[in-house]
């Protein structure tokens, strides 16, 4: 439990009257909340919602390298554009060292251009690129980057983040690490006055997102399964838009050739290489939600640790038992 949360807790308990309801006990929020401190957490299944609940909220989808998001998030970002948040994809390296290309140019030119059109594909309202050099952001000064994206939470006004899980197991990309500590530790200080108040000269305020998806690679807490099933086609075509890094693109396609080569085929590829990109990407690439949706009597779904609104005891007790004067 937090220090002041003690404090309070201790502080109602000492000064409620005889025959007053108790103050409730520290929570151990189901499915997230900052105030779960057990690894015995239950996950809460998170399904699509009808209309658009979430209409002028506003998600940063951010991303080491082009292909994060698309793999392990793009269904969720899919599912809450369409429940009416405004989406803004921020990728953080610059994606040199991972696809086909003569030249590192080259290949930066190319993931950048497959970013965009994903970005697209997963109806984002823009695609943001900070540039930091890839495969090396263990060198740099994480003050620095956490710095950028005080600013762009502020400037965004963003609600939602969705990125790697700061505190996942087994993480040995620095890529990976970095960019979630510096993004979580951003998301606490945005909404201080304290820190860079440079940016309130040139008409910005204090804003730091309330939400949070952490998604990882290896283990991790999961405490939300996102049910991507009515949106998985969508994910299919957006993660087949990433052709220079992804671990789909045109992989089937170039599959197809091959056994063809060796005079076989595989029917699941069909007979054209757009059938075989897609297929090759439900059956191989995306094989991870097919599994994570049946573990949850889902069809497809996506595993996240989610941190929610953190809404203080005290004030839920004052809502709940307060009385007019």
């Amino acid at each position: 439990m937090q220090r002041r949360r003690f404090l309070e807790a201790s502080i109602l308990a000492g000064s409620a009257p005889l025959g007053a309801q108790a103050p409730p006990p520290p929570r151990e929020t189901e499915g997230g909340g900052t105030g779960s401190t057990s690894y015995q957490v239950k996950a809460v299944i998170e399904r699509r919602q009808p209309g658009k609940p979430h209409q002028g909220k506003v998600l940063a989808a951010i991303q080491p390298h082009c292909d994060d998001i698309p793999i392990f998030a793009g269904g969720t970002v899919l599912k809450l554009v369409d429940e009416g948040y405004t989406a803004y994809l921020i990728t953080v390296t610059d994606d040199s060292m991972a696809g086909s290309g003569a030249t590192y140019g080259e290949i930066v030119l190319k993931n950048e251009k497959d970013t965009i059109e994903v970005g697209k594909r997963l109806g984002c309202k823009d695609s943001l690129f900070l540039n930091y050099p890839n495969h090396n952001m263990d060198a740099w000064p994480i003050a620095e980057m956490r710095a950028r994206f005080v600013f762009l939470f502020r400037a965004l006004r963003v609600d939602t983040i969705m990125v790697y899980d700061p505190s996942a197991l087994y993480e040995r990309n620095p890529d990976h690490y970095v960019t979630a500590r510096a993004v979580e530790w951003a998301a606490a200080i945005a909404g201080s006055t304290w820190d860079y108040p440079e940016h309130f000269r040139i008409g910005l305020k204090p804003h730091a997102p309330r939400e949070r998806y952490y998604f990882a690679r290896g283990p991790q807490l999961v405490n939300r399964v996102v049910d991507v099933s009515a949106f998985f086609e969508q994910k299919i075509a957006v993660n087949v838009a990433n052709v220079t890094q992804g671990p789909s693109g045109d992989t089937g396609a170039r599959l197809r050739r091959r056994l063809a080569g060796q005079g076989r085929r595989l029917p699941l590829l069909g007979n054209d290489d757009a059938t075989a990109n897609r297929e090759y990407t439900r059956h191989f690439a995306l094989a991870r939600d097919r599994a994570r949706g049946q573990a949850h009597g889902l069809e497809y779904a996506e595993y996240f640790h989610y941190i929610g609104p953190d809404e203080s005891d005290v004030e839920a007790y004052i809502e709940k038992n307060a009385v007019p004067l």
